[in-house]
C-alpha cells in the first residue's frame, strides 16, 4: 500500500470557464457608460419638463 501511494500523483484543478464574450469593463469604458447615463437622464428631464 505505501509504493502506491508514492507513485500517485496530485490532479490538477479544473480549468476555469472561459469569460463572459465582449468587452471587459474598465475603467474608461465605466466612466463613458456612467456619462451617457447621466446625460441621457438630463435629457429626458430637460425634455419632460417642456
Amino acid at each position: 500500500m505505501f509504493p502506491l501511494m508514492g507513485l500517485s500523483q496530485v490532479v490538477p484543478p479544473p480549468v476555469p470557464p472561459p469569460p463572459p464574450p465582449g468587452l471587459p469593463i474598465d475603467g474608461i469604458t465605466g466612466m463613458l457608460f456612467l456619462v451617457g447615463i447621466i446625460y441621457g437622464s438630463k435629457k429626458i428631464l430637460k425634455d419632460s419638463s417642456s
